[in-house]
């Protein structure tokens, strides 16, 4: 017999597992649960949408016609050495990695900018205005220590939930600004060259490299994010 589930139990899964099939009878007879699925579906579709990325089609341009009259032959130049032709190929290739590479991490960036702003517009139920903080083994649940130690200087977190970020379970955090709710996502596998700025409806935010990861703090417009960019920077230490 299938154990008997609460809405805690039910989002948990359903952010892990997208296709999660509940088979307790819970999301039956929960209206709650039952919005809260159709928006994590809805969401899926508009990140599938956002990972279709167009690449067009490789053309060679046109070379020009050569004098051969001014041409040296290939036989009277001084030709390379081994050694030498291996270190310009390498060079080459070097510099195409480095370019396709920064080129890929910038749109990666751009992807996780949407990604991000599109999970904060699927999950308004998280931003409310709150002084009850989360207990302690709520934020331990979110927060793994294999995945990062945060300590309480933070700030007033009021929310904790396991979420999905680009294909991965990341932890979702609220807590308590000057100006209203300010969220914060720990992506530990998400990693980007520089900071990324966020600009939404009514709201700002930035997504900061970490070490290896990132993390994601968005906020009120009129919400000051300096002094808690530093909090949470000095409050969390990837632990995997």
């Amino acid at each position: 017999m299938s154990k008997i589930m609460n809405c805690n139990d039910y989002n948990e899964a359903l952010t892990a597992d997208p296709g999660f099939e509940d088979e307790s009878g819970h999301l039956d007879n929960c209206a709650s649960c039952q919005a809260y699925s159709a928006e994590i579906l809805a969401l899926n579709d508009r990140i599938a949408t956002a990972m279709q990325i167009g690449v067009p089609e490789l053309t060679m341009p046109e070379l020009p016609e050569i004098d051969t009259d001014n041409v040296v032959p290939l036989a009277a130049r001084r030709a390379l050495s081994r050694p030498a032709w291996l270190a310009l190929a390498a060079t080459v290739l070097l510099a195409a990695f480095v370019g396709i590479r920064t080129a890929d991490m910038d749109t990666l960036s751009e992807n996780l900018a949407e990604q991000v702003l599109a999970h904060l517009d699927h999950e308004p139920m998280a931003m409310r205005v709150s002084n009850t903080p989360v207990s302690d083994s709520r934020l331990e649940r979110t927060v793994p220590g294999d995945v990062a130690v945060m300590n309480h200087d933070a700030g007033l977190i009021t929310y904790a939930q396991s979420c999905i970020i680009n294909g991965k379970t990341v932890p979702h955090l609220v807590l308590q600004g000057e100006n209203g709710p300010v969220t914060i996502l720990l992506m530990p596998d998400e990693k980007i060259r520089t900071a990324r700025d966020l600009d939404g409806t009514g709201i700002q935010g930035v997504i900061l490299p970490v070490g290896d990861g990132s993390i994601a703090i968005i906020g009120d417009r009129e919400e000051q994010l300096e002094l808690i960019k530093q909090n949470i920077l000095d409050s969390v230490t990837w632990g995997i």
